[in-house]
C-alpha cells in the first residue's frame, strides 16, 4: 500500500508537470509569432486543453484503452462512454487497478497527453487559420484520431502485438509525430503567410517576443520531467532517475549541436534555432528514454539537433510556412527518435528497427489521411483561411474583437 501511494503521488506530480507544459507551448507560440495574433494563439491553446480533457473523459480514454483481447486484431475497439472506475462492493475505490497508480490518476495523466497533438498543429498554422475550423479540427483529431492511434500501442493493440513489439516509451510517435503529420498537411492546405515568400526567396517574419519564447522552452523542458518521468508509470527509483538523466542530456545535446550547426550554415548565433534544438532533443529521446544509456541519449539528442536545422531549411525550400518550427521539432525528430530505439540502447536490433519502421509508416498513413480528410472538407465548406485584410491587420481584432496589448494612450484625454 505504501509503494502504491508513493507511485501514485509521483504520477500526480508528473500530471501537474505535463499540464504546465501547455503554458510552455502557449508562450513559445506567441513569442515566435507577431504581436497582432497573440490573443488568437492563447485562445486556441486554452480551447485545446479544456475541450481535450472533456472529450477524453467522454469517450477518448475508453477508445484508447479498450482492453484488446490478445487474440484480436487490435485495430479498433471501444470500452464505452464516460469514466467508470473499478469500485469494490463496499463502495470504495479498488486500488488493485494497477500496481503503480489509481484509475483516476491514469485518466488524468493520459488526458494531459491527449491535447498535445492539437497544440502542435496550432503553432504550425498560426497567424492565418480561421478559429472555427481549427476548433472543429481539434475536436475531431483529439476526440477520435489520437485515441484510436494511441490504442494501437499503449492500448495493447496490433502494434503492441507484433512479434517484436513496436516501442514508444512516452510518445515520440504516438504524441509528437501524430501532431506533426497533421501539422504538415494543414500547412500545405492552408498556404504560407502573406510576405513569407517573395520572388522565390524566403523572408524572415520575426517573432514579437523572444524572451517569452525562451521562457516557454524552459517550461517545456521542466514539463518533460513529467512527460517522460511519469511514463515510467511508477516511482521506481532506478527507472525514473535514468529516464530523467537521459531526457536532460538529450535536450542539452540537441540544443548545443543545433546552435553549432546553424552557426556554421548561416554565420549567426540564432537563439530560436538553439531553442528548437533543445525541443528536438527532447522529442527525439522520448521514444526510448528508459532504454538508453546517458551516452546514447547525447547521441540521439545531438542528431535531433542536426535534424532541426536541416528540416527547417527543407521546409522553407518546399515553400511550406511553419512559424514556430513545429514540423521540424515534432515530426522530423519524432520519427528519428522512434527509429533510434532500434539503433541505440537496450532494445537495439534489426527486428526492433523493422518494428519501429512499421509503426512510423502506420502512423504516417493514418494521420496524413485522416487530417487531410478533416481539413480538406473544412476548406471546401466553411473555409480555413482568413481574408487578406484580416491577416494583415491581425487575427486578434478580427476574430476576437480585442488585442492582447491594448494601447492605453488611446483612452487618454
Amino acid at each position: 500500500m505504501e509503494q502504491l501511494t508513493t507511485s501514485n503521488v509521483w504520477m500526480m506530480v508528473c500530471t501537474a508537470l505535463v499540464f504546465f507544459m501547455h503554458l510552455g507551448f502557449a508562450l513559445l507560440e506567441i513569442g515566435l509569432t507577431r504581436q497582432k495574433n497573440t490573443l488568437n494563439i492563447l485562445f486556441k491553446n486554452i480551447f485545446i486543453i479544456t475541450t481535450g480533457l472533456l472529450l477524453y473523459a467522454a469517450f477518448g480514454f475508453n477508445l484508447m484503452y479498450p482492453g484488446f483481447e490478445k487474440e484480436a486484431l487490435g485495430i479498433f475497439e471501444f470500452a464505452g462512454f464516460g469514466l467508470d472506475a473499478p469500485i469494490k462492493k463496499d463502495g470504495t475505490l479498488d486500488l488493485s487497478y494497477n500496481s503503480g497508480y489509481t484509475y483516476w490518476t491514469d485518466f488524468l495523466f493520459q488526458g494531459m497527453f491527449a491535447a498535445t497533438a492539437a497544440t502542435i498543429v496550432s503553432g504550425a498554422v498560426a497567424e492565418r487559420m480561421k478559429i472555427l475550423p481549427f476548433m472543429i479540427f481539434t475536436i475531431i483529431y483529439v476526440g477520435f484520431v489520437y485515441p484510436i492511434a494511441g490504442s494501437w500501442k499503449w492500448g495493447e493493440g496490433f502494434l503492441h502485438q507484433l512479434e517484436t513489439p513496436f516501442y514508444d516509451f512516452a510518445g515520440s510517435t504516438l504524441v509528437h509525430s501524430v501532431g506533426g503529420w497533421a501539422a504538415i498537411v494543414a500547412v500545405w492546405l492552408l498556404g504560407a503567410r502573406i510576405g513569407k515568400f517573395k520572388n522565390g526567396k524566403v523572408q524572415a517574419i520575426p517573432g514579437h517576443n523572444i524572451p517569452l519564447a525562451t521562457g516557454g522552452v524552459l517550461i517545456l523542458w521542466l514539463g518533460w520531467f513529467g512527460f517522460n518521468g511519469g511514463s515510467v508509470l511508477s516511482a521506481d527509483p532506478a527507472k525514473t532517475s535514468l529516464t530523467l538523466v537521459t531526457t536532460c542530456l538529450a535536450a542539452a545535446s540537441g540544443g548545443v549541436i543545433s546552435a553549432i550547426v546553424s552557426t556554421i550554415m548561416y554565420k549567426n548565433l540564432d537563439l530560436t534555432m538553439f531553442l528548437n534544438g533543445i525541443l528536438g532533443g527532447l522529442v527525439a529521446i522520448t521514444a526510448g528514454a528508459d532504454v538508453m544509456s546517458p551516452m546514447d541519449a547525447i547521441v540521439v539528442g545531438g542528431i535531433g539537433g542536426i535534424l532541426i536545422v536541416l528540416a527547417v531549411s527543407l521546409i522553407d525550400k518546399l515553400r511550406l510556412d511553419d512559424p514556430v518550427g513545429a514540423i521540424a521539432v515534432h515530426l522530423a525528430c519524432g520519427v528519428w527518435g522512434t527509429l533510434a530505439v532500434g539503433i541505440f540502447g537496450k532494445l537495439a536490433s534489426g527486428a526492433q528497427f523493422v518494428s519501429q519502421l512499421i509503426g512510423v509508416g502506420t502512423y504516417a498513413v493514418f494521420c496524413i489521411s485522416t487530417s487531410f480528410i478533416i481539413i480538406f472538407i473544412l476548406k471546401k465548406t466553411i473555409g480555413i483561411r482568413v481574408s487578406e485584410k484580416e491577416e494583415i491587420e491581425g487575427l486578434d481584432t478580427h476574430e476576437h474583437g480585442m488585442t492582447a496589448y491594448p494601447d492605453f494612450r488611446l483612452n487618454e484625454h
